[in-house]
């Protein structure tokens, strides 16, 4: 694909390294000429300062050769308006626009829905954008996740109701799985799951070594292995890694800005649904409490507002004195949502040691998990590299329909259709199969609404829905089942 990025800041930077790893040609445009030097001294593709928001200059250097445009400078409105000019013009290029503005993402999406009829025929989207991406609402989504699962892991689902789910979890010392091969462990358990993916600390760099696994792998106490199963055999995977899970009663969030506030929503809101049915069956008493800190006394005041049931604090959560007056040490999760993302896993690393159980960070990208694991930190949710996910799942056409970055940004979980040209179509896993390439996790059937875990007899179909695991960037795997 041709795709022009316009704005080089740290998301453009990382999209179209991602980009050209998988040997698409990228075209990017800043209005600074520093950054744009900065371009040209890191990537193999052409970079060019000028205005982005000047359809001149978009032609001059090439905007009509382009499959896809996508805009995430630091202004929302350069992203809408730019993305908007471009499609008056070029209405065949797929347009992307990062928005941080909650309210512009919320209005222009709500619109799309309630007038979905209106904009099937010839009408072009809402201000020309095709997909309008938000970090923030990416990033509490996952957030939102991890708590449901009880802050074990950061985990991607998958099927309409989640019925399938991937989760990457830690063998305890004594665990049954510490010392046992991977083709043994189907003695342990009749519990249907695939491991994804295996990370493994290398002893000379203290630093997680990710690969894809073979039956002759050996597990070990403190290896982390990503598990594909069935919602409802979590338990299960959990007992047999040594994992011991205890129910979240005390929740503390710091960080009530658009992240914090997300996600307070979305978990209020889900224990207000609880409470009601336990009303109904006889138990009125609330099994979960908030604790809400920020520094910003406007947005404290807002949070009150809005989180009547939360006990809501003004303060600086580093201050060992708020720490002792709201017994922050004594609860079970402890969620850091502010923006400054360093900040996040030193809090946490710091009431981790005072008592505080467990402990969900937002860090700026992938690179961050394994200094978070080494602090100790349960969850590391990386903002950017979520947004840049969500990006790259759209420019690959209808075929690809998502895209997961796990294992510290080693691998891709990709969902994608078989093509009817596919050379796999009609072929048994078993007879396509490449160890420490990639690996078939999940296989839906064409008008199906369940996906099922595959085996080495399992045959593809063209039209199946998949879900694959492979090295990011491995352009070459995703080809050979989604053209």
């Amino acid at each position: 694909m041709n795709i022009m990025i316009i704005g080089a800041g740290f998301t453009g930077l990382q999209l179209a390294k991602r980009l050209l790893n998988e040997k698409n040609t990228v075209t990017i445009i800043d209005n600074n000429e520093e950054t744009i030097e900065n371009v040209k001294g890191q990537l193999d593709c052409d970079a060019f300062a000028v205005d982005g928001n000047n359809l001149e200059n978009l032609e001059e250097h090439g905007i009509e050769k382009q499959d896809a445009l996508v805009v995430v400078t630091n202004n929302d409105e350069v992203n809408m308006i730019t993305c908007s000019l471009v499609d008056a013009v070029y209405p065949n290029i797929v347009k992307i626009a990062r928005v941080r503005n909650y309210a512009y993402y919320v209005n222009t999406t709500d619109a799309a829905k309630h007038h979905a009829d209106t904009f099937k025929g010839n009408h072009r989207p809402l201000y020309g954008i095709d997909y309008m991406v938000h970090p923030d609402v990416e990033a509490a989504e996952a957030i939102v996740k991890a708590v449901e699962h009880g802050a074990i892991s950061d985990i991607v689902d998958f099927g309409e109701n989640g019925e399938y789910e991937i989760t990457a979890l830690q063998i305890e010392k004594d665990s049954k799985l510490d010392g046992t091969a991977l083709k043994n462990i189907r003695n342990l358990t009749d519990k249907k799951f695939l491991v994804v993916y295996q990370e493994t600390r290398d002893s000379e760099t203290d630093n997680m070594v990710s690969a894809l696994p073979s039956g002759e792998t050996i597990l070990h106490a403190g290896d982390r292995i990503a598990i594909i199963t069935a919602k409802e055999n979590i338990a299960d995977m959990l007992a047999l890694c040594g994992i011991q899970i205890d129910v979240i009663k005390k929740i503390c969030l710091c960080g009530i800005g658009r992240v914090g506030s997300i996600v307070a929503e979305r978990i209020i809101e889900k224990e207000q649904k609880s409470l009601l049915t336990r009303i109904f069956s006889g138990t009125k008493k609330s099994t979960q409490s908030m604790t809400i800190i920020d520094t910003d006394i406007e947005l404290c005041e807002a949070a009150k507002e809005k989180f009547p049931t939360a006990n809501v604090v003004h303060a600086d959560i580093t201050d060992d004195s708020i720490i002792e007056e709201e017994r922050l040490d004594k609860c079970n999760l402890l969620i850091c949502a502010t923006h400054n993302h360093e900040l996040n896993m030193v809090i946490s690393a710091y009431l981790e040691s005072l008592g505080v159980e467990k402990s969900i960070v937002l860090v700026n990208q992938a690179q961050y998990g394994n200094i978070a694991r080494k602090l100790g930190i349960e969850v590391a949710i990386p903002m950017r590299d979520t947004l840049v996910d969500s990006i790259i799942s759209h420019l690959h056409g209808k075929s690809v329909t998502g895209i997961h970055t796990v294992s510290n940004g080693e691998f891709e979980i990709i969902e994608c259709d078989l093509s009817p040209n596919s050379k796999f179509a009609g072929k048994a896993l078993k007879d396509i199969a490449n160890p420490g390439q990639y690996l078939v996790l999940l296989i839906k059937k064409p008008g199906s609404k369940n996906y099922e875990l595959p085996q080495g007899n399992s045959v593809l179909t063209a039209g199946d829905h998949l879900v694959i695991i492979e090295k990011t960037g491995d352009k070459k795997v995703l080809e050979k089942f989604s053209k």
